[in-house]
C-alpha cells in the first residue's frame, strides 16, 4: 500500500436540526461535494451531526432510529462516487441496544467505527438515559493511517489520548457537541492542550454550531499542532465548512493550510449566543417572527436589540403598553429605540383594562388595601394583550426578564413571564448593562462580520442604561427599594447559584449576613415561579431548568 504523505480534511461545523435526518442528511451531502471540489480526502463532522444533539428521548422511539440508519445508508450511497470518505456522528443500534456513534461513509456503505464510551451524565446532559456505552477508544484504521477518534466527552479523560498514542495513533480527531457557556472556551481549550501533550500528536477539535431549545453551540472548532499551537481555527457562531491541508513529515502529521479566524471578547460572544439562540428557536420552530412589550427598561429594550439583530427589525413587533405609572421617559425611550432600529412599535394603554379590572373584582376587594395584588394585575393584562397580538397574527411571544430577577422570583407569573422563550433569562442584570454598552460600541463592519441584522450607533438610549430599574407598577417604585443594589445582588446570586456556596461561607466573604440570608429565601421561595417559566438561552455554567433541577417542595434552607 502506498504510504500517504499528503491529506486534505475537510472540517464542516454545522448546525443541524434535531430529528431533521433527511435534511441533516442532504446537508452533509452539499458539504461532502464541495469538499470534493476542493481536494478533501476526508469530510469530518461533529458529533450526531446527522440527526442533531442533543436528541433527548427521540432515541427511544424505533421509527427515528431506521429513519437515522436509512439516512446514514443513503448518504453513504449517494457519495460512494466521490474521492473522499465521511467521518460523521449519528445514532447505532445493534442487538437492542443504542449507541453515540461515530460511522464511516465510504464506497457507498455505511459502517460503524467506533461506539462512545465516555457517556456524559451531568449538567444538561443525559445521555444514559437513552445510549449504552461502547468499547473505549481504539485506533481506527482508515486509508492506512493510524486515527485516534474522539467523541467529545472522552478528550476530557487525559488517558484516552495517551492510550491512543500508545496504539500508535498519528493525528487525533475530536467530535463535538459541546454547548456554550461563559467559561467553556477556555476549559475546552486546556483540554484540549491536556490531551495533546499526553499523546505528543496533532488534533482536530470539531464541534457543533447553533441553537438547540436552551443550548447554543459556538461551534469554535479549530486544529492544533503536537506542540500545543492553533494551526487553523473556524469562525465563532457560523456553520461553514474549511479545508485543512496536512502532511507527514519526520516528526509526524503537520496542518500546513487552514483558516485562521479571529476570536472574539466575553461581551461580545454572550451577545452572539443569545443572537444565535434567539435565530434559530424561531427559525427551526418556523415562527414568522416575534413580539415582546418594549416598557423603556433596559430588559426590554436589549431583548428587542437581540431580537432586530438575530430577525431583522421587520419580524419584530413592539408593544408599548402604557399605565398610569409609565413615566414620560419611559416612553421616550421605547420610541427612541423603535425608531433606530426602524422597528415596528404600537401604543396600547392598559388604563382602561385596569378600571374594567377593578370594577369586576370590586365585590371581592371591598374593604381591603392595594397592594402587590393590583400591581401583578398590570403585568398580567400586559401579558393577555400580548398573547392576544401573539395568538392573531402568529409571532411568538419574547420574554424579557433577566436572571437577577428570576431568581428572587421579582416576575409575575401569567404577566410578564408570558411567551415562547426568555432570551435573558440566564442574564444577570449587571450583565445586561453591559452588553447594552458593547452593543452601542459596535461599529458596522463589526456587525457585518457577525451577521447581525441591525445598525450601527447608540440604538440602545442611553438613559435607559443609567437610570434606576423600576417596574413601575406604582408611583415613584424603584427595585433597590426591596433589593440590594444589583452589583451586591449578583454577586450573591452566582455564589448561591453557580458556586453552590452556603450564607455562611459567603459572608465570610465580606457579604452583610442579613441581606445574604433575605436573597437566599427568595431564591428558594421562587423555585415554583422558575419551573413554569419560558426556555431561554443558556449562558452560564449553572442556568435554571437543565442545571440546576432544585425540588420546589423541600424544607432545605441555606445556612
Amino acid at each position: 500500500m502506498e504510504v500517504i504523505r499528503q491529506l486534505n480534511i475537510a472540517l464542516v461545523q454545522m448546525n443541524p436540526v434535531v430529528g431533521d435526518v433527511s435534511g441533516n442528511a442532504a446537508r452533509m451531502l452539499a458539504y461532502a461535494a464541495q469538499a470534493a471540489d476542493l481536494g478533501a480526502d476526508l469530510v469530518l463532522y461533529p458529533e450526531m451531526a446527522l440527526v442533531g444533539y442533543p436528541p433527548e428521548d427521540l432515541v427511544l422511539v424505533s421509527a427515528f432510529r431506521e429513519a437515522a440508519l436509512a439516512a446514514a445508508q443513503k448518504l453513504a450511497e449517494q457519495t460512494k462516487d466521490l474521492p473522499c470518505d465521511l467521518i460523521f456522528g449519528s445514532l447505532w443500534f445493534d442487538d437492542g441496544l443504542v449507541y453515540n456513534a461515530s460511522l464511516l461513509a465510504s464506497g457507498g456503505k455505511v459502517t460503524l467505527l467506533r461506539a462512545k464510551h465516555d457517556l456524559p451524565n451531568y449538567g444538561v446532559f443525559d445521555e444514559m438515559r437513552v445510549f449504552a456505552p461502547g468499547t473505549p477508544p481504539a485506533v481506527v484504521n482508515w486509508r492506512g493511517i493510524a486515527l485516534g477518534l474522539l467523541i467529545c466527552e472522552e478528550v476530557w479523560d487525559v488517558e484516552a489520548a495517551r492510550t491512543l498514542a500508545a496504539q500508535g495513533a498519528e493525528i487525533l480527531l475530536v467530535q463535538n457537541g459541546s454547548p456554550y457557556h461563559i467559561g467553556k472556551a477556555g476549559q475546552r481549550k486546556q483540554v484540549v492542550c491536556d490531551a495533546v501533550q499526553a499523546a505528543g500528536l496533532p488534533l482536530i477539535y470539531l464541534n457543533l454550531v447553533g441553537g438547540q431549545d436552551e443550548l447554543v453551540f459556538d461551534g469554535r472548532s479549530y486544529a492544533v499542532s503536537a506542540a500545543g499551537e492553533d494551526v487553523a481555527r473556524l469562525v465563532e457562531y457560523r456553520e461553514e465548512m474549511a479545508l485543512t491541508r496536512w502532511e507527514k513529515a519526520g516528526a509526524g502529521w503537520q496542518c500546513v493550510a487552514g483558516p485562521m479566524a479571529a476570536t472574539k471578547g466575553d461581551e461580545e460572544t454572550i451577545y452572539h449566543a443569545l443572537v444565535l439562540g434567539l435565530r434559530d428557536y424561531v427559525g427551526k420552530n418556523n415562527f414568522p417572527g416575534v413580539v415582546l412589550g418594549l416598557s423603556g427598561g433596559i430588559d426590554s429594550g436589549l431583548t428587542a436589540a437581540i431580537a432586530a439583530d438575530a430577525l431583522g427589525a421587520e419580524h419584530v413587533r413592539a408593544l408599548l403598553l402604557p399605565s398610569p405609572f409609565t413615566s414620560v421617559d419611559s416612553v421616550e425611550d421605547a420610541k427612541a429605540l423603535a425608531d433606530a432600529f426602524r422597528m415596528r412599535l404600537e401604543t396600547v394603554p392598559i388604563t382602561p383594562a385596569m378600571h374594567a379590572v377593578a370594577e369586576t373584582l370590586a365585590p371581592l376587594f371591598a374593604e381591603t388595601a392595594p397592594d402587590t395584588t393590583e400591581e401583578n394585575i398590570q403585568a398580567r393584562l400586559r401579558g393577555l394583550l400580548l398573547m392576544a397580538v401573539s395568538n392573531k397574527f402568529g409571532p411568538m411571544l419574547v420574554t424579557t426578564g433577566n436572571k437577577s430577577e428570576m431568581s428572587v422570583g421579582y416576575a409575575t407569573l401569567y404577566g410578564d413571564m408570558c411567551g415562547g422563550f426568555s432570551v435573558l433569562k440566564d442574564v444577570y442584570k449587571t450583565t445586561v448593562q453591559k452588553l447594552s454598552e458593547w452593543r452601542n460600541s459596535c461599529t458596522r463592519d463589526q456587525l457585518e462580520a457577525a451577521g447581525f441584522l441591525g445598525p450601527a450607533g447608540e440604538v440602545i438610549p442611553a438613559r435607559m442604561i443609567t437610570k434606576p430599574p423600576t417596574a413601575e407598577l406604582r408611583d415613584g417604585q424603584k427595585d433597590e427599594d426591596s433589593l440590594p443594589p444589583y452589583a451586591v445582588l449578583d454577586t450573591i446570586l452566582r455564589g448561591l447559584i453557580e458556586r453552590q456556596l452556603s450564607v455562611s461561607e459567603l459572608v465570610a466573604e465580606g457579604l452583610e449576613r442579613p441581606v445574604v440570608e433575605k436573597v437566599a429565601r427568595l431564591v428558594g421561595a421562587a423555585e415554583y415561579k422558575r419551573r413554569q417559566s419560558a426556555p431561554g438561552v443558556k449562558i452560564t455554567p449553572m442556568a435554571f431548568g437543565r442545571d440546576r433541577r432544585w425540588p420546589i417542595t423541600n424544607r432545605w434552607r441555606f445556612q
